[in-house]
């Protein structure tokens, strides 16, 4: 299963449903995870689309999250997003 273009649902803190869009997966040789980075397309106070990331694993069609712990792989994990997002602006800018 291809998580990319999908939706995953999470329950929040107070036990509600909230459904995330999957923004994209990727594969980390460093650390030998995989990370998700998805969005409930909420945004914060600067006008920024809300993204969050986890480690993520699949066991047939049920994949785990799990929290970023790490400053090191939260680091890693926040250039990846830096670049992803820089080159959606840049073809946006096309």
């Amino acid at each position: 299963m291809n998580l990319d273009n999908m939706t995953i649902r999470l329950q929040d803190e107070n036990g509600s449903e909230i459904e995330y869009d999957v923004l994209f997966t990727f594969d980390s040789p460093e650390t030998n995870k995989s990370y998700i980075a998805y969005t409930d397309n909420s945004v914060d106070d600067t006008g920024c689309t809300r993204v969050y990331a986890s480690i993520y694993t699949q066991n047939e069609d049920k994949v785990d999250l799990e929290a970023i712990e790490s400053d090191k792989e939260w680091a890693m994990v926040q250039s990846v997003l830096d670049k992803v997002g820089q080159a959606v602006k840049e073809e946006g800018d096309m």
